[in-house]
């Protein structure tokens, strides 16, 4: 017996074409150029507070306005519930999918959540819209409607984009930049994350020197907003005549503006700044008492270490912009490696963790770090130090 989700997706399409049969336009009024009844929109949705929605989302409208069959086309399913989630999202391992919904369901959703949509109506002609149409509907009945996602090359986005740019004929020229001036991947996704520190954080956390790199104008519009600024001024040039890529741009659904709100109190910054206070005061202690408290080098050393697994292992990972992430200098594994040995007071570790933090500090010219990473640098430094300071006194004082 079949999956019941697996049901419902079979039922949903038998009903999506049987309702749209009368979608394909006559050949008669094709070459009349009569203005059909089929309406084609790229969806622009406004950003939300979960984390992933913090940067919008992008579907694409099909409505026939004669029937009424209204049907939204989205790239963005995915199932929260799938083992491993979030491990397999951060080794680049998640599968996304088209999903078919009636469109009063998919707005009814972002109304709840008082997000905005834009509708950009596509200036396309009957036979290109029956072309995106049966391409959508080849695409939702294959294996293909499964992809591998990714967040900047291949999301739900850029999947709207493509399709429509091979179903119309000739092709789509884009006349302006996205942003002014160059702008990094980092950079572009700091501009949503803004007021969301620890979601920020964690982006900076995984990312790169790769999402420190200029993004051309074409891999700006993996974020939604950068493609509805690109569609509006787009044209479609074919055999040497060209037209506007949308014909009309209409606000369908009101939004409210989304307060950004973290959830912990303090910012990455603001704890960096305190642990690196409770370090160098913990330093002057046991500079006094010439012996170091071990109770926190095991803290220090086992939080840094644990999370020094997670960059560590994000270097493998199947996203281009997390294979050369210079914060490893600085988060690594070796802590917990070497934390029997540093709480029996050898001094190796400290040693070879100042020339790493060191290297870390000055890389900070080829990469941007996440915040407070540079404060939480002078705190681990700060144990070395000590250790290795009193590791010397103790020494001179035996000779």
């Amino acid at each position: 017996m079949k999956h019941p989700a697996d049901i419902l997706k079979v039922t949903l399409l038998a009903l999506v074409m049987l309702a749209t049969v009368g979608m394909r336009p006559t050949v008669a009024s094709e070459k009349a150029g009569t203005t059909d009844s089929i309406e084609v929109s790229l969806l622009t949705c406004a950003p939300h507070s979960e984390i992933y929605s913090l940067y919008g989302h992008t579907a694409i409208r099909f409505r026939n306005k004669a029937s009424g069959v209204d049907w939204t086309f989205n790239y963005g399913v995915f199932n929260f519930h799938k083992p491993h989630f979030a491990l397999r999202f951060a080794f680049g391992l998640t599968d996304y999918e088209l999903g078919v919904v009636p469109y009063r369901i998919f707005e009814r959703e972002y109304k709840k959540d008082g997000r905005q949509i834009t509708e950009q109506v596509i200036n396309m002609t009957p036979a290109e819209k029956r072309r995106l149409y049966e391409a959508l509907m080849t695409n939702y009945m294959s294996e293909e409607r499964v992809y591998r996602y990714n967040y900047f090359y291949n999301n739900c986005t850029t999947k709207a984009r493509d399709m429509i740019e091979k179903c119309v004929y000739g092709r789509v020229v884009y006349h302006d930049n996205t942003q002014e001036g160059p702008v990094t991947y980092r950079e572009m996704i700091h501009h949503w994350t803004e007021g969301h520190h620890w979601a920020a954080f964690g982006n900076d956390l995984c990312l790169g020197v790769a999402a420190d790199q200029p993004a051309t104008p074409r891999q700006q519009q993996f974020l939604p907003y950068n493609l509805m600024h690109s569609f509006a001024s787009a044209q479609i040039v074919c055999d040497g005549v060209s037209r506007p890529l949308v014909k009309e741009t209409r606000v369908v659904s009101e939004g409210r503006k989304q307060e950004a709100e973290d959830a912990f109190p303090l910012t990455p910054l603001a704890c960096a700044s305190l642990l690196l206070a409770v370090s160098l005061a913990a330093a002057i202690a046991e500079w006094r008492r010439g012996k170091t408290f071990k109770a926190l080098d095991f803290l220090l050393l086992s939080v840094s270490g644990l999370a020094g697994v997670v960059v560590f292992a994000l270097l493998f990972s199947e996203h281009p912009t997390t294979s050369t992430n210079l914060q490893v200098l600085l988060l690594n594994p070796m802590p917990l490696i070497f934390l029997p040995a540093v709480l029996k007071g050898k001094t190796l570790f400290w040693r070879i963790y100042t020339f790493m933090i060191m290297l870390f500090l000055v890389c900070g010219i080829f990469q941007d770090y996440a915040e407070g990473m540079g404060i939480l640098a002078l705190c681990l430094l700060s144990r070395c130090l000590i250790h290795l300071g009193l590791a010397y006194k103790h020494k001179t004082n035996k000779a």
